[in-house]
Formats: C-alpha cells, sequence, structure tokens
C-alpha cells in the first residue's frame, strides 16, 4: 500500500516501536485488557498477507495518511513543504497516538491511510456524522434527498434530519400504469438510486408504477471489498422496496407530513443495518407543537411502526427524535414521555446560532445551521458532515503537556477537512466551513480526581490553544479559519482503548465492574477466551452468539448512578461554557423513580446554557446479560484470580479475518444490546 502515500515516517523511528506493548486502557489483574479486546476486535484491519494490524501499525498508517494529505495539498497548490520539518512533527504525533493521548474518531481508526481515502480522495469514510434538511424538499428531485440519507448511512455516516419539509403541503401520489423497470447494479449507488426512483414514484405526480430486478446483486455471503464485511444478498433492499410502497403507497391522496418523512428515513435505516455490518444512527429533529411527531414512539397511537412482532417488526427505534425547543419551552409537557421512553431529547437552535462557547460573546458563525447530527454534538447544516477527533484526559499529567497534544489532534482534523467527499453540495459547505470538533474523553473522572476549577483552566486555555493553531495553520495551509473547532463527542468504543470514561458522561460500571461483550461462536478470538477462563453464556437474545464477561477495574471514583442528574446537567454546561464552540453530546440518565420529577425544574435552569440534550431513564430493572454490572473489589479479584494471560499473536499473525465494526453512534455502549 505504500504506492497511496507521498509521506512516510523513518523506518529508524518506527521500528522502536514494533516490540513495545500499546497502552490499551482497563488491563485486569491478569494482565489482559479490554482496551486491547476492543481495539482487535473494532478497529484492527486484516492486511495483505492475511495477519491483523497491531496498533503501531495502525498509528503509522494514521500518521502516514495524514500527511501525505498535508504534503499532497502542498504540492496541488505549490505551497511550501518541508520534509525535515514534517517528519519531526510526524514522529511527535505518531507517539502521542500511539501513547493514546489523542486518536481519531473510530471511523478515522478504521480507514486513514487505507486506499479507500487515500486513492479515491474521499473523506467521507472518515466522517462520522451529518444532518440534512428536507426544508427544500419540493424541487423536482425529493426522492435525491432520502437517497443522500441512504448512501451516507450505508458509508456508516449517522444522519441527523429534520420534518421541515411537511410545510410544503406536498401531495402522495399514486403512481400508474405502465410499470417501467430498473436492474439494479450491484454498488452502493445502485442501491441507493433504486430508492430515489421508488420515493419518487411517490412525491412527483403522474409517475409510472416502479418495479426492479435483482439479478445482478452478488448472493449472501460474498465479500466485499473496500470498507469490509460480506453482503447480505438482496433480500434487506427488496424488504425494504416493500415497506416503501405498503407504508407511503398507502398513503396516497394525503399530504406528506412528519410521520411519512421520519418513516421514510427510518425504513431506510432498517435496511442499511440489516443489510451491512454497520449500525445506522439518526436523529429526528420535529416541532415542539407537533403532536404526531412527539407521538411517533407512542405504540397506542403508532401500532405498527413501533411493533416488536419478529413477523412485522416496527421502524420507529431507527432514529432518536427530538424537538426544536426554544427558551421558555413548557418542558412540563414532556415529562412524561421522558419518563417512559427516554424522548423527546432538546436542541435549542437559536442558542447554537448565536453562541460558539457560552462563555463568549454571541459571534452567529452558525446563523445558517439547520439541525445537529444524532448525537448532538455538531450543530450543521443542511447536507454538511462532521469531522471529529479526541483527546484523552486520562492520558495526561499536566497542563502543559495536554496543550501540546491538542496540536495534533487538531492538525488531524484540519487536515481531513482538506479532502473532498463524492457529494458536491456537501464540499462546497465542507469548504466554507472547516468545522472540526476536537473532543474530550475522560472529563468525568479529571472533574472527579483535580477538581471543576482546573477543568475549566484546563478547558479554556485549550480552546484558546486550538485557536491559535487554527490561525497559524490555515494560514500555512492558504484554506479559511475553521468556523467552529472544539466539541464533546459521546465517546463509544474509541475511550475504552484509553480507558478513559466517555465524553462527558460519568461511566456506567462504576469502579468494579463486568463488562459484556457479545462475539460469533465462530470467532477466533472465543477460543481464546474459552482457554484462559473468561466466564461465557450463550446469548439469550441472538443465535450462534456468546456473551463474554470482562471484569474492570476502572479507577473511576463514581459511576452513573452515583451522580445526581443536576450535577450531569452542569458538568455538560461546563464543558459547553469553557470548552466547545460546537455543541455537547449529553444523554442525562436519571432514576426514573426518583428523579423524573427534577427533569423540568433542570432544563428551566440550564436552557441557553446548552445547545442539546437528551435523556435515559435508568430504573431499578435487573436484565439478563446486561452491558455493565457492578461488583465488589472481592468479587473482582476473585474472578481475576481464576483468568490465565491470553497471547493476542495467534489473531494479530492468524489468517482470520474477523469483522469489523464502525463508531458506536450513542452516548455509551449500553444501546449496544437491544432488551425487548
Amino acid at each position: 500500500m505504500s504506492e497511496v502515500f507521498s509521506f512516510r515516517l523513518s523506518e529508524e523511528f518506527v521500528n522502536k516501536y514494533n516490540n513495545v506493548p500499546a497502552p490499551f486502557g482497563f488491563t485486569d489483574a491478569g494482565s489482559n485488557s479490554l482496551g486491547e479486546v476492543t481495539f482487535i476486535r473494532t478497529y484492527s484491519r486484516v492486511k495483505e498477507d492475511g495477519t491483523k494490524e497491531r496498533w503501531h501499525e495502525v498509528c503509522r498508517r494514521v500518521i502516514e495518511g495524514m500527511y501525505s494529505v498535508q504534503k499532497n495539498h502542498a504540492k496541488d497548490n505549490r505551497l511550501p513543504w518541508n520534509d525535515n520539518k514534517a517528519q519531526k512533527s510526524a514522529q511527535e504525533a505518531f507517539q502521542r497516538m500511539f501513547e493514546l493521548k489523542w486518536t481519531p474518531p473510530g471511523r478515522g481508526l478504521w480507514a486513514f491511510g487505507t486506499p479507500m481515502t487515500m486513492e479515491r480522495r474521499n473523506s467521507a469514510s472518515l466522517q462520522n456524522c451529518a444532518m440534512v434538511s428536507t426544508r427544500d424538499i419540493d424541487r423536482n428531485d425529493p426522492g435525491a434527498l432520502f437517497a443522500w440519507v441512504m448512501d451516507a448511512l450505508m458509508l456508516g455516516i449517522g444522519v441527523g434530519f429534520d420534518t421541515l419539509g411537511q410545510d410544503k403541503q406536498m401531495s402522495i401520489y399514486a403512481p400508474t400504469e405502465p410499470a417501467i423497470v430498473y436492474e439494479i447494479p450491484d454498488t452502493r449507488e445502485g442501491w441507493v438510486e433504486s430508492v430515489r426512483y421508488l420515493i419518487n414514484s411517490y412525491l412527483r405526480q403522474n409517475q409510472p408504477i416502479q418495479e426492479f430486478t435483482y439479478d445482478l446483486i452478488r448472493p449472501l455471503g460474498a465479500p466485499i471489498k473496500g470498507f469490509g464485511g460480506v453482503a447480505s444478498g438482496p433480500a434487506p433492499l427488496i424488504d425494504l422496496h416493500t415497506r416503501i410502497r405498503n407504508v407511503i403507497g398507502s398513503r396516497a391522496g394525503e399530504l406528506l407530513d412528519s410521520r411519512a418523512i421520519v418513516d421514510l428515513v427510518n425504513l431506510i435505516g432498517t435496511c442499511v443495518v440489516s443489510g451491512n455490518v454497520r449500525r445506522s444512527a439518526t436523529l429526528a429533529l420535529g416541532a415542539a407543537e407537533d403532536e404526531g411527531f412527539i407521538n411517533l414512539k407512542n405504540p397506542e397511537v403508532f401500532p405498527e411502526r413501533n411493533s416488536y412482532d419478529s413477523e412485522k417488526p416496527g421502524w420507529a427505534w431507527m432514529s432518536n427524535n427530538s424537538i426544536s425547543a426554544t427558551v421558555g419551552t413548557k418542558y412540563e409537557d414532556y415529562v412524561d414521555l421522558i419518563a417512559d421512553n427516554g424522548e423527546p431529547g432538546f436542541i435549542w437552535l437559536d442558542v447554537a446560532r448565536e453562541y460558539g462557547r457560552l462563555k463568549d460573546a454571541p459571534d452567529y458563525k452558525d446563523s445558517r445551521i439547520m439541525g445537529f447530527n444524532p448525537c448532538a454534538e455538531q450543530p450543521l447544516e443542511s447536507y454538511e458532515l462532521c469531522t471529529l477527533v479526541e483527546v484523552h484526559l486520562n492520558r495526561h499529567e499536566s497542563k502543559e503537556d495536554f496543550l501540546k497534544t491538542l496540536k495534533f489532534a487538531y492538525l488531524y482534523g484540519k487536515t481531513v477537512t482538506l479532502m473532498p467527499t463524492h457529494w458536491q453540495q456537501t464540499n462546497g459547505i465542507m469548504q466554507r466551513n472547516r468545522r472540526i470538533g476536537t473532543s474530550l474523553t475522560g472529563i468525568a473522572s479529571f472533574a472527579d480526581t483535580s477538581g471543576l476549577p482546573a477543568l475549566r483552566e484546563w478547558m479554556d486555555e485549550g480552546y484558546e490553544k486550538i485557536r491559535h493553531y487554527d490561525h497559524k495553520y490555515s494560514e500555512w495551509l492558504c484554506v479559511r479559519e475553521s468556523v467552529r473547532v472544539t466539541t464533546v463527542k459521546p465517546s463509544g468504543s474509541v475511550s475504552l482503548l484509553s480507558g478513559a470514561t466517555p465524553g462527558v458522561h460519568w461511566g456506567p460500571g462504576g469502579e468494579f465492574y463486568l463488562r459484556a461483550i457479545r462475539f460469533g461462536n465462530t470467532d477466533p478470538m472465543m477460543y481464546l477466551f474459552k482457554a484462559a477462563g473468561y466466564k461465557i453464556e450463550d446469548d439469550v437474545v441472538s443465535a450462534n452468539t456468546s456473551v463474554v464477561y470482562f471484569p474492570v477495574a476502572s479507577g473511576h471514583k463514581r459511576s452513573e448512578k452515583q451522580v445526581s442528574l443536576f450535577e450531569k446537567i452542569g458538568l455538560a454546561a461546563t464543558a459547553q461554557k469553557y470548552w466547545s464552540d460546537n455543541g455537547v453530546s449529553v444523554t442525562l440518565s436519571f432514576d426514573k423513580e426518583e428523579e423524573t420529577k427534577f427533569i423540568a425544574p433542570a432544563l428551566n435552569m440550564y436552557e441557553g446554557q446548552l445547545k442539546a440534550v437528551s435523556f435515559l431513564p435508568m430504573g431499578n430493572k435487573t436484565y439478563l446479560q446486561q452491558p455493565y454490572t457492578e461488583i465488589t473489589r472481592e468479587e473482582y479479584n476473585s474472578y481475576v484470580g481464576t483468568i490465565g494471560k491470553i497471547d493476542w499473536s495467534a489473531i494479530y499473525d492468524g489468517k482470520d479475518n474477523l469483522d469489523a465494526e464502525s463508531e458506536k453512534y450513542c452516548s455509551t455502549d449500553a444501546c449496544e444490546i437491544k432488551l425487548y
């Protein structure tokens, strides 16, 4: 793969790390690391020779890709470039990434430096999330909007969307004979086009019935080059077409309302989930006064879309739903709904359009944003993507060291903005805004151990340092300064690599806990878990799947169950005030029995201090095989005393192609397992 790099690290430098153990987090008393398990399972790619990447190889791929993009940009624009200076900078970037002081987001770990991003010069596979507005759905090609959503989801990009299209009073039509047939190519583009054609047959007048042939689509189980995984066969796409006809086609003569818009996106999401190894994340943004939207997840109002019948499954679960709130919204009206299922969330677009950081004066730089990404850390214009990167607070012993790391995290994000996507409407926005989100993870544990005054100081000085870097490097690269530069992302599996609390959240498991992770029974890692003596159970939900329990000594003082609702929202507001000029992804877990009464007062108190917030009722029920189970120190010591040390070379050096999963689009890993 050397031909894809114009910049290479010194072999002498890289060779120093060949035998250095990667400093993964959450290492148990048996010297096995949950961080390394997460890395192998999620981010280590299979190389051309059949072996799997080790951590230093991923670091090399990312850093060489990053500096190659910079060098190519300089060459293409005839700008100065100094190889010696770049080598010195790249080596420090490598070292700090290897030490897990900063990391790309999960998608960057997986894709940066691969032919997918380098040869094709397409940054879409590096982007975590996006937003698209339905405001202009009444233009000539309404299906194109939904096709864009499907294309993004198939690339693993989570998509936020709004329901403004219902204001256009568009009709849903019944297509007429004679029918036309589209032979679907065996490509992502072919699947996407088929959905565009079908939706247009219902949203444009006097259209023929749209039919399809599926003969060209590769069969179930065939390998997929590029992003990885195996083919699903045509079944998920056939099901999507059938569902669109049944759900939307049955409403011919009605107006396109918020329910129809959300239904279309949700149905597309179910197809992507069933047809690909990647999860699909969407966020629907509706009007506060739209009762139909607010009740979309109410099974009494919409039983079909909320069905858990295996024969006729619903699709409501495919999006998190939030309302567009304003300062002064009557939050009491939504408390019962939130207590039931955690929704709706709240997005204050007026605050996001007016402010960057909440400690700074209004700058109105984001006056054109239309919504947020699914995790709500990035306010975005329509068709804009998220460019994210992560700094791990738990890996820094001093503020000075932290400030040095910010340089390389920022550079990663800025470098990604130099690369186009395959969407013209996206490129114009991305190149104008150059928006990046330099995120912090481990915020809660830092606050517990070092105190809020130190946290505010690190955040405030760190933000100013990144702004300094952006001015300096934008001038060097001859591009615009970024409209926004900082954020707090949820940090699902990436925080596990370093052993940090995720984003702005407290860890869900406490000081000692069992982390339940699911593996396919044929996964080669299962043989090692069994041999080492890990507790393993058959999955009660999925066939041919096992649950492995990993003992974790987190080092975190408190779990999310030990922190009040007000303290959680207060910490998020601190991050929004002193660090993030984008948004803060925060899901407020709360005790359903004890804290429901505090939801409205908390929102009334902190509206205007946040740009978005969502909720998660915890309750007191105990479920089988739940992701996190708190245990005592004694139980932890007893368990790890039975576990042997795993030699991962059997995986790294083997020929087994393990499937890899993309960045999780939730506030914690609690959404990894659905319990019905």
